[in-house]
């Protein structure tokens, strides 16, 4: 298998099957980041139904996550998660270049990859 931008929790990837199932016409979901809040950037999340052939494609389990390009850089090496709690159901991010967080928890610090520290701990692995 290729490298892939980021990965998905078995979680993530039910949930993403279950959200592409509910919706005719849907291929999968979009992962991107926009600036807002008050840590700088904020996750975004949005129903594809026609990909973007700039996207970069992870699919894992049957469930299709597509990463706008620009985002790129700032999601290499996430884990993407999905969490039902006491107070939040969503999709959760263990993004290894978000250098801090917002005390909502709503928005996110995020620096582009190293990708030569990157490319050292794969070759280590």
């Amino acid at each position: 298998m290729g490298f892939q931008v980021i990965t998905m929790t078995d979680a993530a990837a039910a949930r993403v099957r279950e959200i592409v199932g509910g919706r005719e016409g849907a291929k999968g979901i979009r992962v991107g980041i926009k600036k807002g809040g008050c840590a700088g950037m904020e996750y975004t999340v949005d129903l594809v139904t026609e990909p973007d052939p700039k996207d970069d494609h992870v699919e894992y389990d049957g469930a299709s996550v597509y990463v706008a390009p620009e985002a790129a850089l700032f999601l290499l090496g996430t884990e993407m998660d999905f969490e039902v709690t006491r107070i939040r159901t969503g999709f959760t991010f263990n993004n290894p270049n978000q250098s801090s967080a917002c005390g909502c928890g709503e928005s996110v610090e995020l620096k582009p990859a190293d990708l030569k520290a990157l490319a050292e701990a794969r070759g280590a692995a």
